[in-house]
């Protein structure tokens, strides 16, 4: 047979099995008649996973429960494919929330022996911690962060008996973390761009050598518990809070939080219930008819699923985990004209939906089996304690639920598909840098991102010339033929922030980049010559200018980011070019805008604003304004005049222009000590919860900076210092009405 009948018959094969390529059903599930008041009884894992409803082809497995784990809600994994779970021990034991804050809580170290899918073993790795929050493996430790402390801590188990017996802290930070176990920080995400991030602190972390490297960001996202990022490193935060499932991913969090309108589609905050949601925070306005949840409330976790054991279409989707309303939505993320916008997969349906009363989700993540884990706290009370307090709308549903009793339990599942086998266990821990090589171009975005942490920590600086080979060409006329369904773009993409986090960024290779066919790997190459643009020469900025006219929006957008970083007059010309194309497009209109300010901030906007005060009062404000971007910004919002979501229901009152900010400053204190609750200004919002825990400091610092947002005084701390000891016994919310009589 000729080399041409040869190549022709593998091309007809090779087209033949494209063409037979497997079909999924994505038909929803027949809805079950709703239960308006359904019962709180425990049912074991196997009872619970018979009320689970999903899409026809799906089914949930078993991976854990308890005695296995109690509490869990995080979960992560090591190189060899070891689970850590983090429990939250002492959460909510009771309506009250009676020794929460008892250092009593644990990670745990479980293990699949036999490959099967389900864990056979259980170790307690650390033991005697304070509600562990957030855990992140690296190469040989496990980096963890507890509740009401901005520390990192790094465990290792120097004898791999499976217990941690070396602590080292190696993120410092004096002063303990304020507000309820709510408001604190989440995530420990190792981000493509090889910095980690969490939610509310405007900080990002970098393990590099051995040490810790901390880089302050100005106006990122804030968030609260749940961070994940979409395979280009774009981070996608939720806050209950302010009850708003998903935002902060219309770009890099580095550039700052952007949020446009229509990001989330007509009807998306409507989550669907198949049973009665009676504890709902909201009270009765946050319930339809049938007693179902109307509105996200309780949203944590979320997962961008970038496995490869689901069906395809899965890939890349949003997977919201939503506590209170005991389902996970999936998102369809589409870009439009630039704008990413969010639609539910189903027609008033969720992807997974319980009628177990005592199903919890609080976190989904991707799996390096390529299925979808989820995390199930199992228990009654989702809320915390600020929540439950006598006077709020959903202690009287817990108590005659009996949803205090139902604690000290939790399951950990995966979905998988009917169709599609898992794969088995990862072994990467054990593997040299040349050898993880390989695994950047994995279909399981777990695979890809893992390898490339590991090559870093590594620091193997002979991989480099690999690497840069890798990242140039990848794509021979074999690899294609017989590797026809890889994603040889985004191997590219890894290729190139893997050479940056070994310090390697070469000016000719991302001069080639720029120019490469995939727009993912043309929109790396300019975020990494960022590195010359901040250097401040201006001979990068020619080889930028073709990319005005790339046929990619996304290229285009990319580039008006990356320009904010050359003070050079040719990035200001080419940025007003960028402007003059595209001043019809919002989501670059928005990007050339912000670049063109280039210096401007709030915080300069605020140190102008207060230039004239006395040095006391400058550090308390700028002390406030740091708490107000990490804690207060989600309800209050960055400009103080209150969030509204979509659907046009604000979450908190305006602080601008509020007369009782400006007012006197010893009721605005027993505000923040206490938490308010009623109308304000002849209408309702959430329950203003109690920062008592807070020192009286750091309450000063909050309030002087609202009130020099307003062009009013400071006030020393003893304000608040005499406030606490007047209300020292008071356990409720105040209304307005009782503080006018105060």
């Amino acid at each position: 047979m000729s080399v041409k009948s040869t190549m022709l018959t593998l091309l007809v094969g090779l087209l033949f099995i494209k063409c037979t390529e497997r079909k999924y059903s994505e038909t929803i599930y027949q809805k079950p008649e709703i239960v308006k008041e359904a019962p709180s009884t425990f049912l074991s894992p196997e009872e619970s996973m018979e009320t689970f409803y999903l899409p026809e082809g799906y089914r949930v497995e078993l991976v854990a429960s308890e005695p296995m784990i109690d509490e869990p809600v995080a979960i992560a994994w090591d190189g060899s494919g070891r689970m850590y779970v983090a429990e939250m021990n002492t959460y909510m034991q009771d309506v009250d929330g009676t020794g929460t804050n008892r250092s009593i809580s644990k990670i745990r170290l479980l293990e699949d022996l036999d490959g099967d899918g389900k864990m056979d073993k259980s170790t307690i790795f650390i033991d005697s911690l304070l509600l562990p929050r957030m855990i992140l493996p690296l190469e040989n430790e496990l980096i963890v962060n507890e509740t009401y402390s901005y520390d990192l801590w790094s465990y290792k188990d120097t004898d791999n008996d499976g217990v941690a017996d070396k602590k080292e802290r190696v993120y410092y930070n004096p002063n303990p973390r304020g507000g309820n176990l709510e408001h604190q920080q989440s995530g420990l995400v190792w981000n493509l761009d090889n910095w980690v991030y969490t939610t509310y602190n405007p900080m990002r972390f970098k393990f590099k050598k051995g040490k810790v490297i901390v880089d302050s960001l100005d106006n990122m996202p804030s968030g609260q518990w749940g961070l994940t990022q979409d395979e280009m490193g774009i981070m996608y935060y939720s806050a209950a809070g302010s009850e708003n499932p998903a935002y902060g991913f219309q770009q890099a969090a580095v550039y700052g939080d952007y949020n446009p309108k229509g990001r989330l589609s007509e009807g998306f905050v409507e989550p669907w219930p198949i049973v009665g949601t009676p504890d709902v925070q909201g009270g009765p306005k946050r319930l339809r008819e049938d007693g179902t949840l109307n509105h996200f409330t309780g949203v944590a976790g979320q997962e961008i699923f970038l496995g490869h054991r689901l069906p395809p279409s899965t890939y890349g989707d949003l997977f919201i985990p939503e506590p209170v309303g005991r389902l996970i939505r999936r998102a369809k993320v589409r870009v439009e004209d630039g704008k990413k916008v969010l639609y539910n997969a189903y027609d008033q349906a969720e992807f997974m939906a319980s009628t177990d009363l005592n199903f919890r989700p609080v976190q989904a993540k991707t799996g390096p089996d390529g299925a979808l884990y989820i995390v199930d706290m199992y228990r009654g009370i989702i809320q915390e304690s600020n929540w439950t307090r006598k006077g709020s709308k959903i202690r009287p549903h817990i108590l005659r639920k009996d949803l205090d009793k139902n604690i000290g339990r939790g399951r950990i599942y995966r979905i998988v598909h009917e169709q599609i086998e898992p794969d088995g266990r990862p072994d990467l821990a054990g593997k040299s840098a040349s050898e993880l090589i390989e695994f950047l171009g994995h279909p399981n975005g777990w695979y890809r991102m893992t390898a490339q942490k590991l090559i870093v920590l590594k620091d193997d600086q002979t991989v480099v010339p690999v690497l840069k080979s890798l990242a140039l060409d990848n794509t021979s006329f074999f690899d294609r033929i017989f590797n026809g369904d890889k994603d040889f773009g985004i191997e590219r993409v890894h290729a190139l922030w893997t050479l940056e986090g070994l310090g390697v960024v070469d000016k000719t290779l991302l001069l080639q980049k720029l120019k490469d066919e995939d727009p993912r790997v043309r929109i790396t190459a300019i975020r990494l010559g960022e590195t010359f643009l901040r250097s401040g020469g201006s001979d990068f900025i020619p080889h930028l200018k073709p990319l005005v006219a790339d046929t990619s929006i996304e290229v285009v957008n990319q580039l008006a980011l990356s320009l904010r970083y050359s003070r050079s007059e040719a990035a200001t010309d080419l940025l007003s070019e960028i402007d003059s194309k595209y001043q019809q497009n919002e989501i670059v209109a928005h990007s050339v805008m912000e670049s063109l300010k280039k210096d401007d901030s709030r915080l300069e906007q605020l140190k102008l604003r207060i230039a004239k005060r006395s040095l006391g009062d400058k550090r308390s404000i700028l002390g406030g304004y740091d708490t107000y971007k990490q804690l207060c910004i989600t309800c209050h919002g960055p400009d103080l005049k209150g969030v509204t979501p979509e659907n046009g229901l604000a979450i908190a009152p305006p602080l601008l222009g509020s007369p009782r900010v400006t007012g006197d400053p010893d009721k605005l204190s027993k505000i923040l000590l206490n938490g308010l609750i009623g109308p304000i200004d002849g209408q309702e919002y959430g329950i203003m919860t109690s920062y008592k825990s807070n020192d009286d400091q750091w309450i000063t610092d909050v309030l002087n900076y609202i009130r020099a947002m307003n062009d009013a005084d400071a006030f020393n701390k003893k304000v608040v210092r005499n406030a606490r000891i007047e209300t020292e016994d008071r356990e409720d919310f105040w209304t307005l009405e009782e503080l006018a009589t105060e």
